[in-house]
């Protein structure tokens, strides 16, 4: 017997999951000591805390 998720979230991460998409928390990407927007690929300074370009910010 499989055993039950955790909470709700937990359920509908494993839904989603098993449907090809990613649930895991979006962080922006190093790209040439650079932040890279995970969004839209647009480069930013090290100090970035949203994309110029999309508006993306990350989760809190």
């Amino acid at each position: 017997m499989a055993s039950a998720p955790n909470t709700d979230d937990d359920l509908f991460d494993r839904f989603l999951t098993a449907r090809g998409h990613d649930t895991e928390r979006a962080e922006w990407e190093e790209s040439y000591n650079k932040k890279q927007c995970p969004d839209c690929g647009g480069l930013h300074g090290a100090d970035a805390v949203t994309c110029s370009v999309c508006g993306w910010r990350p989760d809190p």
